[in-house]
């Protein structure tokens, strides 16, 4: 992950606070236990890249600066998704926002590009540098085999970035594509989620996962998320009012009110699920973005884009059937909880793990005060308890 680097201003919170992922703040986060890394990635074959753009500071002007964005890469199959393709499905919440190839993704049910995460006026890019690339490794596109339409999520992150100068260029794709890899993924203020806002504190990209016991299929699901949508009053941590506790301390910080923001998500899962039980997960997804704090507002766009990897799905084949694993609907449920509790920590990962930034125009915007959240969690543990 490259960091392109002008004159920077506070881009980090007071520095004696240590920025750690919500789970390091002792918070309940549900009863299933989480993969080895807690991340999207912990489902096989999963990879995750990012290219981070950050550059210049002051007054904006369009097409020069200030940069704060980037591009995130999710591969979903590591071998080669464009040949061996993945069941896939997706949920709309509230369309202010756009997946492009979404419609493709629900009407056939298959995942067969990189899913790449962006800002709002960067789709049209990222989808080509997505199909450069794509051609290049298969030069038989579109005349061998079929047309492609890359998957590319967005948010608006004018807050704080020249959006309007379309910064993100063929480069930053290939990057977020090249750097994708298995482990731990990088979080806050990161590739497509530079310069993404939730409840008015400074966010981005947060993912988490969970391991369902043998008992319930012995399954990995992940979640990452993009995550940019509301106002600091809606924050809720844990099921806490957190957010009209920490108000106050942001009455005097310019903020932004043109737009709600959005968030997008993305769920992996290697349960043996067709695509209407994607689908049928991607909507819990909803419910975890809930949990936050989030109405899904008028402007506001909450999209969900899922896939398992349970079956490969070949584009070449000389047999007239395919036959394929999968879980019984009565089985779901197990799943569906375990997406609502990976969605509420991959949202608050991204706000745990970023760090304050400045962008045009002197726009700031504060990291969640960890420090703050600790002792207001603290002081309600002994009412619980009692």
């Amino acid at each position: 992950m490259a960091l392109y680097t002008g004159s920077l201003v506070a881009l980090s919170t007071k520095p004696d606070e240590k920025r750690v992922r919500a789970r390091d703040l002792d918070l309940p986060l549900g009863r299933f236990r989480t993969g080895k890394h807690n991340a999207i990635t912990d489902v096989e074959g999963v990879l995750v890249g990012h290219s981070t753009i950050i550059e210049g500071d002051g007054k904006l002007k369009v097409g020069e600066g200030p940069v704060r964005t980037g591009v995130t890469a999710i591969l979903p199959n590591e071998a080669n998704i464009f040949m061996d393709r993945l069941a896939g499905g997706a949920f709309v919440l509230n369309g202010a926002g756009e997946v492009s190839g979404l419609t493709q993704v629900v009407e056939w049910g298959l995942i067969e590009t990189p899913i790449l995460l962006t800002n709002t006026m960067s789709v049209g890019a990222v989808s080509d540098g997505v199909a450069r690339y794509m051609v290049e490794k298969h030069p038989g596109i579109g005349e061998e085999h079929d047309v492609i339409i890359p998957v590319v999520g967005e948010c608006d992150d004018s807050w704080l970035n020249d959006i309007s100068g379309r910064h993100v260029k063929e480069k930053h794709v290939r990057e977020a594509i090249d750097s994708a890899a298995s482990g731990p993924v990088a979080e806050g203020a990161v590739g497509g989620g530079t310069g993404m806002i939730t409840c008015d504190f400074k966010a981005g990209i947060g993912t988490s996962s969970r391991k369902l016991p043998e008992v319930f299929g012995g399954y990995t699901l992940g979640v990452l998320v993009m995550s940019n949508f509301g106002k600091v009053h809606n924050l809720r941590v844990a099921g806490l009012p957190v957010g009209e506790l920490l108000a106050e301390r942001l009455k005097k910080q310019p903020r932004r009110e043109h737009n709600y923001g959005s968030i997008i998500a993305v769920v992996a899962t290697d349960a043996p699920l067709l695509p209407h039980q994607l689908s049928r997960l991607c909507k819990r997804v909803a419910l975890g973005i809930g949990r936050v704090g989030s109405y899904a507002a008028h402007g506001s766009g909450e999209i969900v884009v899922g896939f398992s990897t349970a079956n490969v799905i070949p584009r070449r084949t000389r047999k007239m059937v395919y036959k394929m694993k999968i879980l019984l609907d009565a089985r779901l449920d197990p799943l569906y909880e375990a997406v609502m509790e990976a969605t509420e920590e991959a949202i608050l990962n991204s706000m745990c793990m970023a760090t304050s930034m400045t962008g045009v125009n002197g726009n700031h915007v504060p990291a969640l005060p960890l420090d703050e959240v600790r002792r207001l969690l603290a002081a309600t543990r002994p009412i619980f308890a009692s």
